[in-house]
């Protein structure tokens, strides 16, 4: 009971604690606002390594290198919109978290509501065809006579 409660307590914290940030104090601007620019724009940013975070959570060398690229950016007065544009360029569509329907996104978009629309209709084909299947016949009296003698049912 014990061990449950502290597993509990400890799935607790970890769900409630706040999204580790990866950035070093080096890396920070010392204006606060440039800062919490370069914050945002870094959370909408995928880790090329990692792939399933944010630049501003990832340890990964390229993250840090990203993350430098956006504060020189910011601190040179470029805007948010043109730092993102600049890293689209450099590495791709990939390395946006939410990128934009385009034709060039239109599989990761569509792509998994297809799926299950083709899998509803499978199912539903499927299922449709076993309501028009004729009832399997039943057994005869010497195939319930023999089942019975294989199963050690003797009446």
């Amino acid at each position: 009971m014990t061990r449950r409660l502290v597993f509990a307590a400890a799935l607790a914290f970890l769900a409630l604690a706040p999204a580790a940030r990866a950035s070093e104090p080096s890396e920070e601007l010392a204006n606060p606002a440039l800062e919490a620019r370069a914050r945002a724009i870094g959370s909408e940013l995928r880790c090329l390594v990692c792939q399933n975070e944010s630049i501003e959570e990832s340890n990964a060398p390229l993250a840090h290198d990203l993350r430098l690229l956006i504060r020189r950016h910011l601190a040179a007065g470029d805007s948010d919109q043109a730092v993102v544009d600049f890293i689209v360029a450099r590495y791709g569509i990939f390395v946006l978290l939410d990128p934009p329907f385009r034709p060039v996104t239109y599989l990761l978009w569509l792509g998994p509501p297809g799926l299950l629309l083709a899998a509803g209709l499978v199912l539903s084909l499927r299922a449709r065809r076993r309501r028009g299947a004729p009832p399997p016949p039943g057994l005869s009296p010497e195939e319930r006579a023999r089942a019975a003698a294989l199963l050690g049912d003797h009446p």
